[in-house]
Protein backbone atom coordinates (compact mmCIF):
# COMPACT_ATOMS: atom_id res chain seq x y z
CA UNK A 1 0.00 0.00 0.00
CA UNK A 2 3.01 2.29 0.42
CA UNK A 3 3.10 3.40 -3.19
CA UNK A 4 -0.25 5.21 -3.13
CA UNK A 5 -0.86 5.78 0.59
CA UNK A 6 -1.76 9.37 1.44
CA UNK A 7 -0.75 10.51 4.93
CA UNK A 8 -1.85 13.58 6.89
CA UNK A 9 0.84 14.86 9.27
CA UNK A 10 -0.44 17.22 11.99
CA UNK A 11 2.14 19.06 14.14
CA UNK A 12 2.34 22.65 15.33
CA UNK A 13 6.16 22.68 14.98
CA UNK A 14 6.92 23.80 11.42
CA UNK A 15 10.42 22.32 11.46
CA UNK A 16 9.10 18.88 12.40
CA UNK A 17 6.30 19.11 9.82
CA UNK A 18 8.75 19.85 7.04
CA UNK A 19 11.21 17.15 8.12
CA UNK A 20 8.51 14.48 8.41
CA UNK A 21 6.98 15.44 5.07
CA UNK A 22 10.31 15.29 3.23
CA UNK A 23 11.29 11.98 4.87
CA UNK A 24 7.96 10.26 4.19
CA UNK A 25 7.79 11.51 0.61
CA UNK A 26 11.31 10.17 -0.02
CA UNK A 27 10.05 6.80 1.18
CA UNK A 28 7.16 6.63 -1.25
CA UNK A 29 4.21 8.25 0.52
CA UNK A 30 2.00 11.15 -0.51
CA UNK A 31 2.00 13.59 2.41
CA UNK A 32 -0.19 16.56 3.32
CA UNK A 33 0.59 18.62 6.42
CA UNK A 34 -1.49 20.64 8.89
CA UNK A 35 -0.31 23.00 11.61
CA UNK A 36 -3.18 22.40 14.07
CA UNK A 37 -6.45 20.54 14.64
CA UNK A 38 -8.50 23.21 12.91
CA UNK A 39 -6.52 22.97 9.67
CA UNK A 40 -6.56 19.16 9.92
CA UNK A 41 -10.36 19.18 10.11
CA UNK A 42 -10.61 21.33 6.97
CA UNK A 43 -8.34 18.95 5.08
CA UNK A 44 -10.19 15.86 6.32
CA UNK A 45 -13.49 17.38 5.19
CA UNK A 46 -12.29 17.57 1.59
CA UNK A 47 -9.74 14.78 1.17
CA UNK A 48 -9.47 11.09 1.99
CA UNK A 49 -6.35 9.94 3.84
CA UNK A 50 -5.02 6.45 4.46
CA UNK A 51 -3.49 7.44 7.79
CA UNK A 52 -3.05 10.39 10.19
CA UNK A 53 0.24 11.07 12.03
CA UNK A 54 -0.80 13.33 14.89
CA UNK A 55 1.18 15.19 17.55
CA UNK A 56 -0.40 15.09 21.01
CA UNK A 57 0.89 18.42 22.34
CA UNK A 58 -0.76 21.16 20.26
CA UNK A 59 -2.30 24.52 21.20
CA UNK A 60 -6.09 24.87 21.43
CA UNK A 61 -7.21 21.30 20.70
CA UNK A 62 -4.64 18.61 21.52
CA UNK A 63 -4.10 15.38 19.60
CA UNK A 64 -5.99 13.18 22.05
CA UNK A 65 -9.10 15.36 21.94
CA UNK A 66 -8.94 15.47 18.15
CA UNK A 67 -8.56 11.67 17.98
CA UNK A 68 -11.56 11.16 20.25
CA UNK A 69 -13.70 13.45 18.10
CA UNK A 70 -12.58 11.99 14.76
CA UNK A 71 -13.44 8.49 15.95
CA UNK A 72 -17.11 9.52 16.09
CA UNK A 73 -17.23 9.63 12.30
CA UNK A 74 -14.16 7.91 10.80
CA UNK A 75 -11.85 4.95 11.34
CA UNK A 76 -8.78 6.26 9.48
CA UNK A 77 -5.69 4.83 11.26
CA UNK A 78 -4.08 7.31 13.68
CA UNK A 79 -0.48 7.25 14.95
CA UNK A 80 0.08 9.60 17.89
CA UNK A 81 3.42 11.30 18.53
CA UNK A 82 3.95 11.76 22.28
CA UNK A 83 6.71 13.20 24.43
CA UNK A 84 8.80 10.48 26.05
CA UNK A 85 7.62 9.64 29.54
CA UNK A 86 4.00 10.66 28.97
CA UNK A 87 2.76 7.13 29.65
CA UNK A 88 -0.67 8.28 30.76
CA UNK A 89 -1.08 10.32 27.57
CA UNK A 90 -0.29 7.23 25.51
CA UNK A 91 -2.93 5.15 27.29
CA UNK A 92 -5.44 8.01 26.97
CA UNK A 93 -4.64 8.18 23.27
CA UNK A 94 -5.32 4.48 22.76
CA UNK A 95 -8.54 4.75 24.74
CA UNK A 96 -9.54 7.70 22.55
CA UNK A 97 -9.15 5.51 19.46
CA UNK A 98 -5.55 5.83 18.28
CA UNK A 99 -4.01 2.75 16.67
CA UNK A 100 -0.50 3.24 18.04
CA UNK A 101 1.87 5.81 19.49
CA UNK A 102 5.50 6.75 19.03
CA UNK A 103 7.51 8.55 21.72
CA UNK A 104 9.59 11.62 20.82
CA UNK A 105 12.42 11.84 20.07
CA UNK A 106 12.33 8.92 17.63
CA UNK A 107 14.46 7.59 14.81
CA UNK A 108 12.91 8.30 11.38
CA UNK A 109 13.36 4.62 10.55
CA UNK A 110 11.14 3.67 13.48
CA UNK A 111 8.41 6.04 12.28
CA UNK A 112 8.60 4.38 8.86
CA UNK A 113 8.25 0.93 10.42
CA UNK A 114 5.28 1.98 12.55
CA UNK A 115 3.49 3.60 9.61
CA UNK A 116 4.06 0.53 7.44
CA UNK A 117 2.90 -1.85 10.18
CA UNK A 118 -0.33 0.09 10.77
CA UNK A 119 -1.15 0.32 7.06
CA UNK A 120 -0.64 -3.44 6.69
CA UNK A 121 -3.23 -4.00 9.42
CA UNK A 122 -5.94 -2.12 7.51
CA UNK A 123 -8.43 -4.70 6.17
CA UNK A 124 -8.35 -5.09 2.40
CA UNK A 125 -11.42 -6.04 0.38
CA UNK A 126 -11.35 -9.63 -0.80
CA UNK A 127 -12.63 -10.32 -4.33
CA UNK A 128 -14.72 -13.37 -5.18
CA UNK A 129 -18.29 -14.57 -4.85
CA UNK A 130 -17.69 -17.51 -2.51
CA UNK A 131 -19.90 -17.72 0.54
CA UNK A 132 -18.27 -15.76 3.38
CA UNK A 133 -16.81 -17.56 6.37
CA UNK A 134 -18.70 -16.27 9.37
CA UNK A 135 -18.12 -16.48 13.10
CA UNK A 136 -21.26 -15.81 15.13
CA UNK A 137 -20.94 -13.92 18.41
CA UNK A 138 -24.48 -13.54 19.67
CA UNK A 139 -26.05 -10.58 17.87
CA UNK A 140 -22.74 -9.90 16.11
CA UNK A 141 -21.14 -11.81 13.25
CA UNK A 142 -17.59 -11.61 11.91
CA UNK A 143 -16.84 -12.05 8.20
CA UNK A 144 -13.44 -13.77 8.24
CA UNK A 145 -12.71 -13.18 4.55
CA UNK A 146 -13.42 -9.47 4.56
CA UNK A 147 -12.34 -8.77 8.13
CA UNK A 148 -15.68 -7.08 8.86
CA UNK A 149 -17.82 -7.10 11.99
CA UNK A 150 -21.60 -6.83 11.54
CA UNK A 151 -24.52 -6.28 13.89
CA UNK A 152 -27.65 -7.06 11.92
CA UNK A 153 -27.50 -5.05 8.69
CA UNK A 154 -25.11 -2.49 10.18
CA UNK A 155 -21.34 -2.76 9.87
CA UNK A 156 -19.50 -2.18 13.16
CA UNK A 157 -16.65 0.27 12.65
CA UNK A 158 -13.26 -1.13 13.62
CA UNK A 159 -9.96 0.70 13.84
CA UNK A 160 -7.02 -0.90 12.04
CA UNK A 161 -5.71 -2.29 15.35
CA UNK A 162 -9.11 -3.69 16.36
CA UNK A 163 -9.41 -5.31 12.92
CA UNK A 164 -5.96 -6.85 13.35
CA UNK A 165 -6.94 -8.28 16.74
CA UNK A 166 -10.14 -9.76 15.32
CA UNK A 167 -8.20 -11.46 12.53
CA UNK A 168 -5.77 -12.97 15.06
CA UNK A 169 -8.55 -14.26 17.31
CA UNK A 170 -10.71 -15.50 14.41
CA UNK A 171 -7.79 -17.54 13.08
CA UNK A 172 -7.70 -19.51 16.36
CA UNK A 173 -11.23 -19.60 17.84
CA UNK A 174 -11.45 -21.33 21.18
CA UNK A 175 -7.69 -20.99 21.71
CA UNK A 176 -6.15 -18.69 24.32
CA UNK A 177 -3.65 -16.23 22.85
CA UNK A 178 -1.09 -14.73 25.21
CA UNK A 179 -0.69 -10.99 25.56
CA UNK A 180 2.97 -11.42 24.57
CA UNK A 181 1.98 -13.05 21.28
CA UNK A 182 -0.60 -10.37 20.57
CA UNK A 183 2.07 -7.72 21.13
CA UNK A 184 4.48 -9.45 18.72
CA UNK A 185 1.87 -10.29 16.07
CA UNK A 186 0.78 -6.67 15.97
CA UNK A 187 4.36 -5.51 15.40
CA UNK A 188 4.86 -3.95 18.84
CA UNK A 189 7.97 -4.63 20.83
CA UNK A 190 8.55 -1.85 23.33
CA UNK A 191 7.84 -2.05 27.04
CA UNK A 192 4.34 -1.39 28.37
CA UNK A 193 2.75 -2.58 25.13
CA UNK A 194 0.92 -5.37 26.97
CA UNK A 195 -1.03 -2.66 28.79
CA UNK A 196 -1.81 -1.16 25.38
CA UNK A 197 -3.19 -4.53 24.23
CA UNK A 198 -5.45 -4.60 27.32
CA UNK A 199 -6.83 -1.20 26.32
CA UNK A 200 -7.53 -2.41 22.77
CA UNK A 201 -9.28 -5.54 24.11
CA UNK A 202 -11.51 -3.37 26.31
CA UNK A 203 -12.47 -1.25 23.30
CA UNK A 204 -13.15 -4.32 21.16
CA UNK A 205 -15.38 -5.85 23.83
CA UNK A 206 -17.57 -2.74 23.77
CA UNK A 207 -18.29 -3.48 20.10
CA UNK A 208 -18.90 -7.22 20.52
CA UNK A 209 -20.37 -7.91 23.95
CA UNK A 210 -23.85 -7.20 25.32
CA UNK A 211 -22.13 -6.65 28.68
CA UNK A 212 -18.45 -5.75 28.17
CA UNK A 213 -17.77 -6.07 31.91
CA UNK A 214 -18.91 -9.72 31.82
CA UNK A 215 -17.60 -10.81 28.40
CA UNK A 216 -19.09 -13.94 26.87
CA UNK A 217 -17.28 -14.02 23.51
CA UNK A 218 -13.92 -12.28 24.03
CA UNK A 219 -12.88 -13.97 27.23
CA UNK A 220 -9.96 -13.53 29.61
CA UNK A 221 -8.29 -16.86 30.30
CA UNK A 222 -6.53 -16.52 33.65
CA UNK A 223 -2.79 -17.01 33.34
CA UNK A 224 -2.99 -17.59 29.58
CA UNK A 225 -4.31 -14.50 27.81
CA UNK A 226 -7.44 -13.85 25.76
CA UNK A 227 -9.70 -16.15 23.74
CA UNK A 228 -12.47 -15.68 21.18
CA UNK A 229 -15.31 -18.08 21.94
CA UNK A 230 -17.88 -17.93 19.10
CA UNK A 231 -21.31 -19.65 19.24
Amino acid sequence: MTGDAHLLVVDDDERIRVLLQKFLVRNGYMVTVAKDASQARRLLAGLEFDMIVLDVMMPDEDGIALTRDLRKSMQTPILLLTARGETQNRIEGLEAGADDYLAKPFEPKELLLRVGAILRRVPQAVAGAAAPKMLHLGAVRYDMDRGELWRGDEIVRLTATEAALMRLFAASPGEAITRERLVLDMGREEEAQERAVDVQITRLRRKIEDDPKAPRYLQTVRGEGYMLAPD
